[in-house]
């Protein structure tokens, strides 16, 4: 089996031992994660099938209590989200002998933050992929379609139009309109983010309102891309924000339910010796699915890529 030219050698090598890297490498996964964070999840772990069905129950009615007459059943008008799990990643070391023997034990710590950023981006970046969905739109749409149901950042209510790039800066108004469209939609208050790529946080920053020690918080330390909050939402930075255009880049303001991700296999790692290299492979994988699960609880706006 050809491993190709990818090994690690003694020069770049650390002090590899699988079973000590488990731990670490999950710890390292969960604190890169940020959009996957943030949203609903489920546990498919020991389960087989390919497959998860999420009922989602629509909004009923109270009616009128008269005296002496029965009580009016609300109608059973549950759907269900299907979720694929069919997403299996893994990010793999070969650590020669010698590597092993030699190696400088600072390395270590970059192998591990290494594997755990590659998994945790990869996850976040499946996650993201769904928002161009959001308020209706069609994933994956080119042209004019492409994020076609997202808005322009500055006014919010502006649709972008892809052809033209007519993104424009993160403005207050623009967060409050975003805002109001969740409002209209009957988007539970709490579990309510927003994540954006780092230009337009710098736009943020910028505004006074989202400077005001009031709309920050406590001030606390960042934490896995939180940098603030803004109208009782808290504020994420994420690389992963997709790009819409070759410049231009996407936002989200949503609830947790707007999306949904089920773990089968959570971040595990592996090794063995391979005698034909005399070296460990290692190998840390995972295994999930994601999908949109309320279409109306989040919404995409789009700001220039720079």
């Amino acid at each position: 089996m050809a491993l190709g030219t990818n090994g690690v050698t003694a020069a770049v090598a650390n002090n590899f031992i699988p079973e000590l890297w488990s731990d670490e490498v999950i710890g390292a996964y969960k604190t890169n994660l940020v959009l996957a964070n943030l949203v609903t999840k489920l546990s498919h772990k020991g389960k087989k099938g390919d497959t998860v069905y999420i009922p989602v129950p629509a909004r009923g009615s109270a009616s009128a209590k008269a005296a002496n007459t029965q009580v009016v059943l609300s109608a059973a008008t549950n759907t269900a989200v299907t979720v694929s799990i069919n997403k299996h990643y893994e990010y793999s070391k070969l650590i020669e002998d010698i590597a092993e023997v030699q190696a400088l034990a600072s390395m270590r710590k970059f192998y591990v933050d290494d594997a755990g950023f590659a998994l945790a981006k990869q996850v976040d970046s499946d996650l993201f992929a769904l928002v161009e969905g959001f308020q209706g739109g069609t994933v994956g749409g080119t042209g004019a379609a492409m994020y076609e149901k997202a808005y322009i950042g500055s006014t919010g209510t502006a649709f972008y139009t892809g052809n033209s790039s007519n993104a424009a800066d993160i403005t207050d108004a623009g967060i409050r309109a975003l805002i109001l469209k969740l409002d209209n939609a009957d988007v539970p208050m709490d579990n309510r983010v927003i994540v954006m790529p780092p230009v337009a946080a710098n736009d943020l920053l910028g505004l006074n309102r989202f400077t005001e020690q009031q709309f920050i918080g406590n001030g606390d330390a960042i934490k896995t891309g939180k940098i603030g909050m803004i109208y009782g939402m808290d504020v994420y930075i994420s690389t992963s924000c997709p790009t819409a255009t070759s410049t231009d880049r996407v936002g989200v303001i949503m609830h947790k339910d707007a999306l949904v991700l089920a773990e089968q296999v959570g971040v595990r790692t592996q090794s063995s010796y391979k005698q034909e290299w005399l070296g460990d492979l290692f190998t840390a994988d995972t295994i999930y699915g994601c999908a949109e699960l309320r279409n109306d609880a989040g919404v995409a706006f789009v700001v220039p890529g720079s």
